[in-house]
């Protein structure tokens, strides 16, 4: 059975919200959401332990893991002789993500309720320490990099998936132009970074990590999949905030997004709304001090 693990880590404040809060939280629509994102990134995410060398008996953490993240993927690569650890601030999440490896028989998994920024775990610990759509949806995200960095052994590998809200949608649409500015906008407004994507080898190198690769994919969704409408679906969950600050009023929301609708409903339209970023790198055996050049 999964083994529950309860951290006694605190969560700072950051802008009004806890330091390990996820942009969207935690309601239904959300785990639905990312239970749903589960088939359309798994491809993705399977190229990125490809290129980690994932393997059996590795000790695997994935931290911000959700109601599921890749917990089943790690624990396949993992095997019987390795482990694999989930953490995710949000109690609801790990709630969550406990029922999927137990519905799933991932026995070689367990989850932690904790700040991935502080997550309380013994440092060099792990072969691989993974994020995927994490670091774009909070603040202060080079903390979460340190913290990858400290969790890895000696030698063991980072790796993340995250998005950047560099997107093509042909032909354009001046409501949908508008409806993605203000998601960005409210985004930047919590303290995350849309753009955060490109910006993964640099955290990586200043969080003092080597050998740092990295692939950009941009899918492309035909008419009727989930995915084509992602970005006007997540502005749902910040209605109320643009509003209150007077970004847009509901009645123009309402207006803009049933036409963005009409405009991807069209199978002609082009839409790849974001482009995902895969990156990893490796934790130096010797600290630079001591190696030799």
């Amino acid at each position: 059975m999964p083994e529950a693990v309860t951290s006694p880590a605190t969560g700072q404040r950051d802008q009004g919200r806890p330091s390990g809060t996820y942009t969207w939280g935690s309601s239904p629509a959300e785990q639905h959401r990312l239970k749903r994102q589960l088939a359309v990134l798994r491809a993705h995410s399977a190229t990125l332990l490809d290129r980690v060398g994932a393997r059996a008996g590795w000790r695997t953490i994935d931290l911000g893991c959700g109601p599921a993240g890749i917990l089943d993927l790690l624990s396949a690569r993992a095997g019987p002789r390795g482990q694999v650890t989930g953490v995710d601030a949000d109690a609801g999440n790990a709630t969550a993500a406990r029922a999927f490896a137990r519905e799933s028989a991932l026995a070689n998994v367990r989850i932690l309720h904790a700040d991935a920024r502080r997550t309380g775990l013994p440092g060099a610990a792990f072969d691989l320490v993974h994020t995927r759509m994490v670091l774009v949806n909070i603040s202060r995200p080079a903390e979460v990099v340190a913290e990858m960095a400290r969790l890895a052994r000696p030698g063991g590998w980072v790796a993340s998936l995250e998005a950047d809200a560099l997107g093509v949608c042909y032909p354009p649409h001046p409501d949908l132009d508008r409806l993605t500015e203000l998601l960005v906008t409210a985004v930047r407004h919590d303290g995350a970074d849309p753009h955060l994507g490109r910006r993964l080898p640099h955290l990586f190198r200043d969080a003092g990590l080597a050998e740092v690769g990295v692939e950009a994919r941009s899918d492309v969704y035909p008419a009727g999949h989930p995915q084509r409408t992602v970005l006007l679906d997540l502005l749902q969950a910040m209605r109320l905030k643009i509003a209150a600050g007077g970004l847009a009023s509901e009645d123009e929301l309402d207006t803009l997004d049933a036409a963005a609708r009409r405009h991807l409903a069209d199978p002609s339209t082009l839409i790849a709304p974001v482009t995902y970023v895969l990156a990893w790198a490796r934790k130096p055996s010797r600290s630079p001090r001591s190696m030799r050049y």
